[in-house]
């Protein structure tokens, strides 16, 4: 998921903050969403609230396949 972050001081261009996480609730104004963690580990997973307002794309991806041994 996208959201609007904002106008970057510096620039002036519009900033977007990007999400990956599985949705816990969404209630048609708030969304909450267990955040993956980062793939190089600088960030843990979080649970974030999200305003409606903010987001700007969706774009789901499906759950990948388990692996079989």
């Amino acid at each position: 998921m996208r959201t609007d972050a904002g106008i970057d001081e510096r620039t002036g261009r519009r900033t977007y903050r990007d999400f990956l996480g599985h949705v816990v609730s969404w209630n048609g104004t708030t969304l909450v969403l267990d955040r993956d963690p980062s793939a190089d580990g600088r960030r843990p997973a979080a649970q974030v609230t999200i305003d409606a307002s903010s987001i700007v794309r969706l774009k789901p991806i499906p759950e990948r396949r388990a692996h079989r041994f």
